[in-house]
């Protein structure tokens, strides 16, 4: 039987489920309620950065309304044409959707037995899709075990390390991303803080 998961791990699990959340659909009024009603200190001692994003995120959740937030991620993610942001790895990875890049991450995926969901349109290497396999990494699902430290770097760094800056600055500095530059600053500094620690450890082990 697997030990329960530690407090800090669940805190990562969480955070990622809300950067997965955030990245995948625009938060409605409920959500927006939450956020704005969160502690605006992450955590005693944590990071900086994180954080300071943290709290941005939380005002702004508190003073934004929904239908201008929906707005916002339409003018953005969504377009009848090409959208001004497309956060898919294999577009950052090799300048075209749908490409070997995604066909690796499959691989992987298939591996870990996670499936993409009937009716989800998004593919899996969305930046958002790649936060909540993270999450699952992480605490497990239905019928999947969680993974261990290492399987979760060695997909961290194959996956998303590679590309996640650029993606998070396209975002941040796109016309029009009010409420979601704070979005890409909240999961970049999230990412950032993996990306740190799984260094660390990588050093401890060596």
């Amino acid at each position: 039987m697997a030990l329960p998961l530690s407090s800090e791990d669940q805190a990562r699990a969480d955070l990622y489920a809300l950067a997965a959340r955030l990245l995948l659909a625009p938060p409605g009024e409920a959500l927006l309620g939450q956020l704005a009603a969160a502690d605006p200190i992450l955590s005693e001692g944590g990071d900086p950065a994180l954080e300071e994003a943290w709290e941005k995120l939380v005002l702004a959740s508190s003073v934004m309304d929904a239908g201008a937030v929906q707005d916002e991620f339409d003018a953005l993610f969504i377009s009848d044409g090409t959208p001004k942001i497309n956060p898919y790895g294999s577009l950052y990875l090799s300048g075209f959707m749908n490409d070997a890049p995604l066909a690796e991450l499959r691989g992987d995926l298939a591996r870990f037995g996670i499936q993409r969901m009937r009716g989800v349109g998004e593919f899996e290497d969305h930046l958002g899709a790649l936060c909540e396999t993270m999450r699952v990494l992480i605490a497990g699902g239905a019928g999947i075990p969680r993974r261990s430290h290492h399987e979760q770097q060695a997909f961290f760094e194959a996956r998303i390390a590679p590309w996640y800056e650029r993606c998070l600055s396209d975002i941040a500095g796109a016309e029009g991303a009010n409420y979601y530059r704070l979005v890409a600053a909240f999961v970049g500094a999230l990412l950032a803080i993996e990306a740190d620690a799984f260094v660390v450890e990588e050093g401890f082990d060596d």
